[in-house]
């Protein structure tokens, strides 16, 4: 594909709905969108010019990353706007067919699959947790648990030595101690989602930020659950000092569609 026209495939929904919904919403290049639909799965695409869309391109466009944040802010925008009409699976940025009727075959190949995605996501919404954190205050807040832990010390020169020992037994140990955190974090956050998967810490040269990620968290939350589950991050953050948890969302539900496939 290197001229002409492809279809770029945002998400799948299990209803058509009305598509004057969608009239004012465009997509990656500005076109508008519509629906593509086989039996009870219904795709939201736009027809985008390969020549800037098409898969060498592409491969130029996506290691720019001033142009691969707009069209990931563009892709997301029109994710949004059919999530908002009712459950949809999201596909991953850049996924382009030929034309209509491979987006058909998709829909047709992958309809069980596509079905098993929307009945997990169906009332439920993506949140993020990203822990982030301090190793003087973590290695503190380890040096104090470990002090108390070993209380049978006597005197006071006895206590401070104990209290030495437990300091630089975290110094050495902060790694392995903020991993340890960041997964009890997680396994609580998980008890409070409907489902919840831990992401590859996000490198600094591309989020701009210099913290130490120690948990890059995705979780399907019910909707109705919503306050019980911010309401854990907020309890969380106080109960293990030295990970501060910063909480984003809500989000269509990208980590947990679990449908792809290679476009084309």
């Amino acid at each position: 594909m290197t001229g002409g026209v492809g279809i770029w495939l945002y998400a799948v929904s299990s209803s058509c709905g009305d598509a004057a919904e969608l009239s004012e919403v465009t997509g990656v290049a500005g076109e508008p969108v519509r629906m593509v639909v086989s039996a009870d799965l219904t795709a939201v695409v736009g027809s985008v010019p390969l020549e800037v869309f098409g898969e060498q391109p592409l491969r130029g466009h996506l290691e720019d990353l001033d142009w691969l944040e707009a069209t990931a802010r563009m892709h997301d925008a029109v994710v949004s706007a059919v999530v908002r009409r009712g459950p949809a699976v999201p596909l991953r940025l850049a996924t382009v067919f030929s034309d209509d009727n491979r987006v058909r075959e998709l829909l047709d190949e992958r309809r069980a699959d596509f079905g098993a995605a929307l009945a997990l996501v169906s009332g439920r919404t993506e949140w993020g947790v990203k822990g982030y954190g301090d190793r003087a205050a973590l290695t503190a807040a380890v040096a104090t648990a470990r002090a108390a832990n070993s209380g049978s010390a006597t005197g006071a020169g006895t206590a401070y030595l104990a209290r030495r020992r437990a300091q630089l037994s975290a110094q050495e140990s902060v790694e392995r101690d903020a991993a340890e955190r960041a997964e009890k974090i997680h396994t609580r956050l998980v008890h409070h989602a409907a489902a919840g998967r831990r992401q590859a810490l996000t490198d600094p040269a591309v989020s701009g930020r210099r913290d130490w990620m120690v948990l890059n968290g995705t979780y399907l939350v019910d909707n109705d659950r919503t306050d019980d589950f911010t309401a854990t991050v907020t309890m969380l953050d106080a109960e293990f000092p030295g990970i501060r948890l910063e909480l984003t969302g809500p989000w269509p539900p990208y980590s947990f569609a679990g449908v792809e496939r290679e476009p084309g």
